[in-house]
């Protein structure tokens, strides 16, 4: 029983260790290493054919590009 009572103290100085660090300098907790795009990645799965939903995504994506493109075209300088 004890120790599971100093396992949860201990988490509990944690989540207070981390509250505190958020208040103070409101700053969001972030990974060290960069993440999967840090390895060249663009999706987390390597699969040859992406599912519908990434599918959706990179078709908005690919119309955002073009108008945007289309904007840059079509701008007064």
């Amino acid at each position: 029983m004890q120790t599971l009572m100093l396992a949860f103290v201990l988490m509990l100085i944690v989540i207070a260790g981390m509250a505190i660090g958020y208040l103070i300098q409101r700053k969001s907790i972030s990974g060290s290493c960069g993440g999967i795009g840090a390895l060249g990645m663009d999706k987390a799965c390597d699969c040859d054919d992406p599912c519908e939903s990434r599918k959706a995504k990179m078709a908005k994506e690919a119309a955002r590009k073009e108008k945007e493109r289309a904007w840059q075209e079509n701008r007064i300088q």
